[in-house]
């Protein structure tokens, strides 16, 4: 029985509108041509998908400078600084809050037994869960090996992520290590912040479709992969893991952090993760497998729409709001306002200081959280 904490928020339709909406907003610079082989559903579109960021030999995809080409370990170094840059030119590392400095302060065999020390190169989904083999390509694809702080890593080490119950250890930006508050994964879970939890989620689901003919075999590997994956090539994912990475990817939407980096990688290996390109396409193809109830956008309602006030008021009706928080259509968290009311309408004030635009509120509530799309004039 799926726990409650994963019954999605929105309906496959509502998801895909919802998606669709930021994905046309935040443009991508994908390649001519680069998806025109993507044409299914389900299934048959993430085999499609994987013979066109795989691309070895395959006489269905013609256009062969779109072919994967892995990059050596040592060459991550050189890729980070163009990848994974803060607007300050330190490293984003999504464990920690420290100001790394590249080069300077990267991983050199010594120090990093404390926090803000040394930063190195993560495997998020761990070597032992495919094997520690060095000549594979996923032990140097960079859409899931990310720069984090050294000790946090070692933190971390082979745990699945999850969602934490009662923490054991909390790093610098609130990422969580602990019991698991979801039942399904084996023992401990590592648990990154909200901000980032949808990266992690989309570059899952890009290893699901780039190693669909290598993933199955690896679920006995390592006791804490085998509590993520089920053992199969098309759903990849234990039900409970499934159902966490796709909230995480809706409640976390693709930020131009996130472009960027997909597009940096594109110039350094040759391939994309389609579901940076297309967020829709994870509904498109999981959406027969996932846990989904009547929870769904249509039971909050905003007005004015767009907005040319100091106020926006949002209708719950029958669910509880605990917060809501207004993002730029890049991610950035610029206004939060706690919830101390049982009143049908709530306000959303102080938008006078917001400039005019394009915003995304997300609405956290006793059930889960849901995304909107808000226009200020």
């Amino acid at each position: 029985m799926v726990s409650t904490s994963f019954k999605k928020t929105l309906t496959m339709k509502k998801i895909t509108f919802l998606i669709l909406l930021v994905s046309f907003t935040i443009q991508a610079q994908i390649p001519t041509g680069y998806y025109d082989h993507a044409t299914s559903t389900g299934f048959t579109l993430k085999t499609e998908l994987k013979r066109i960021i795989n691309n070895v030999n395959d006489p269905e995809i013609t256009v062969n400078e779109y072919i994967h080409n892995p990059q050596s370990y040592g060459a991550l170094w050189t890729l980070y600084p163009n990848s994974d840059d803060r607007a300050d030119g330190k490293v984003w590392d999504m464990y920690s809050n420290c100001d790394f400095t590249f080069v300077t302060d990267q991983d050199n065999g010594t120090g990093g037994g404390s926090e803000c020390d040394k930063y190195n190169r993560e495997h998020s989904f761990p070597r032992s869960w495919f094997g520690s083999n060095t000549s594979l390509p996923i032990y140097t694809d960079p859409f899931h090996v990310i720069p984090t702080d050294k000790k946090v890593n070692a933190d971390r080490g082979n745990l699945a992520y999850g969602e934490v119950d009662v923490v054991s250890y909390t790093s610098a930006n609130g990422s969580l290590k602990g019991t698991s508050s979801i039942p399904g994964p084996t023992g401990t879970v590592f648990e990154p912040v909200d901000m980032y939890k949808g990266d992690i989620a989309r570059g899952y689901l890009y290893l699901a479709v780039r190693y669909e003919d290598e993933i199955a075999a690896w679920e006995t590997n390592d006791s804490d992969g085998d509590s993520m994956l089920d053992g199969s090539n098309n759903i990849v994912f234990e039900q409970w893991a499934l159902d966490m990475l796709y909230s995480w990817h809706i409640n976390d939407p693709v930020s131009q952090k996130e472009i960027d980096r997909n597009e940096s990688i594109y110039l350094h290996q040759n391939n994309r993760n389609p579901f940076i390109d297309h967020p829709e396409w994870v509904a498109s193809i999981w959406s027969s497998v996932l846990a989904v109830d009547d929870y769904t956008a249509n039971d909050f309602s905003m007005y004015p729409n767009p907005a040319h006030s100091n106020l926006v008021y949002i209708n719950k009706g029958n669910n509880t709001i605990k917060q809501l928080e207004l993002y730029t259509i890049t991610g950035k968290l610029i206004l939060t306002k706690k919830i101390n009311t049982q009143n049908s309408v709530i306000t959303l004030d102080k938008l006078n200081t917001v400039s005019t635009g394009m915003y995304l509120l997300k609405i956290h509530t006793d059930k889960n959280s849901v995304v909107k799309k808000l226009v200020l004039n």
